[in-house]
Formats: C-alpha cells, structure tokens, sequence
C-alpha cells in the first residue's frame, strides 16, 4: 500500500456511496483488526476511527482494492448519519441536507425559523399550508409559466417534508416506498 490512499466509503445494502476519506497502512490494519473503518486524517496527523465521537460507526463488511492497489472500496454497515452535516452520506442530496435542517430547527426551536414556527403551529397550520401550497402548483400548471410551476412544487414538497418531519416520517421511508413502486 502507498503512503496514504483514498478509501471510497459505500454501504453494502444500498450501494450508496457515503464518504471519501484517507487510510495508509496503520488504518488499514486498525480496520481490518476492529472491523470498524478507521483513517488517517491529513488535518489533525493522526488515525481516527469514524464514530468515535459521534457514535455514528462504520462497521466493514468487506474491503477491495482497485485494479492498481491505490484506491480501497470499504463496504459498510453504518451505524447512523455519516456526515458531520447528520446526512446519511457526504454526498446528500438537497432533500437530505433539508431534511437534517428541519429535524434541527424542531429540536431547537429558533424564534426566526420559518419552519419552527410552523412546528410550533401543529398539524393543522402545517396541513392548511400543503393544501395551499398544492393548490397553487396546480394553478400554475394550468394557467402561469414553467417557472412558477418549479416554484409553487419546490414550496409544496418543501411543506410536505415539514409535515413528515412533524410526523416523525423519514425521507427513507418515503424512498422505500417508492422503490416498491419502481417494480
């Protein structure tokens, strides 16, 4: 193994990728040893195991290296979010990075979040908002332009993941579902 390599970080029942991070020699026998990914940080000059603070582990499954033996592909069991951001992976999508947004400002309640202040509201007010909000798309799908169609959808979606985030229903339950559809 050369000094210091790329280690792709991906979860074995998804296939998703979660991270990038850097192993040489001394985190790659810590993983295989522990079996719980470690790396070598380039920031702080030292090994780090991904969780240790967080809790948020990455268990290994299995470890590849590529053609040329300068990449390594880690297959993991993850035992949370594993972005700092508290997104499944580093790699979020929009949905994903406002979905973590949304279970913070529920949690910590600041006085000018919009979108507190509709969990403060409860059920009904968020509900009365997706029924404006979908009546608005609709309007600009029958009679305004493309761009206010993207907008008035961009404002129902960003409501109904309010709701589901009041709901405690997470964006992977909805992908899963929909997944089921697919087939």
């Amino acid at each position: 193994m050369k000094k210091l390599i790329p280690a792709i970080i991906q979860d074995y029942v998804s296939g998703r990728v979660l991270m990038l991070g850097y192993m040489n020699q001394a985190a790659y026998k810590k993983t295989l040893t522990t079996k719980r990914v470690t790396f070598w940080s380039r920031s702080r000059k030292c090994l780090w195991v991904k969780g240790e603070t967080s809790g948020n582990k990455l268990l290994l499954k299995k470890l590849i290296f590529d053609c040329d033996q300068d990449a390594v592909l880690c297959l993991v069991k993850p035992t949370g979010p594993t972005c700092h951001t508290k997104t499944t992976s580093c790699f979020s999508t929009i949905l994903e990075q406002l979905e973590a947004t949304l279970k913070d400002r529920q949690k910590s309640m600041p006085k000018n979040s919009y979108s507190a202040s509709l969990f403060k509201q409860g059920e009904n007010r968020i509900n009365a908002k997706i029924t404006e909000e979908a009546a608005e798309v609709v309007k600009a799908a029958t009679s305004e332009t493309k761009q206010r169609l993207i907008e008035e959808t961009a404002d129902l979606w960003f409501h109904s993941l309010v709701l589901c985030t009041y709901k405690n229903v997470s964006l992977k339950e909805i992908e899963a579902e929909l997944t089921k559809r697919q087939k």
